[in-house]
């Protein structure tokens, strides 16, 4: 069981309205607003797809590159004393500060996987 959906590359939110009786969601990972709704799982995994559909379909459309999620690329904010502290040793073992931190976080995803 999982908390999100996932469907041609994007990833959806799930939520759930007690006042309106509804699931909803949206894209997550882009700029662009892609949301959707369903009074039951099914059906909100159904609009979830049609949502994605429909923004691909209005990018071929238009001529313009879909937005995609995750690029690899993301900014980071911690203190100072860490960041030099992870320079430090990715300058020690020769590798780039982006080593370190693919490598932390990988141990970390791994770790809770477990």
């Amino acid at each position: 069981m999982s908390n999100y959906l996932e469907y041609k590359g994007y990833i959806g939110s799930i939520e759930f309205s007690d006042e309106d009786m509804v699931f909803y969601g949206k894209v997550q990972g882009i700029r662009s607003l892609i949301s959707y709704e369903g009074t039951s799982a099914k059906s909100l995994v159904k609009d979830f797809h049609e949502a994605v559909d429909d923004y691909l379909e209005l990018c071929s459309k238009r001529g313009a590159e879909p937005e995609r999620s995750y690029k690899g690329t993301f900014n980071i904010r911690i203190t100072p004393e860490l960041h030099k502290s992870a320079a430090i040793y990715a300058y020690s073992h020769q590798i780039s500060l982006n080593s370190v931190v693919e490598k932390a976080l990988t141990g970390f995803i791994e770790a809770q996987r477990k």
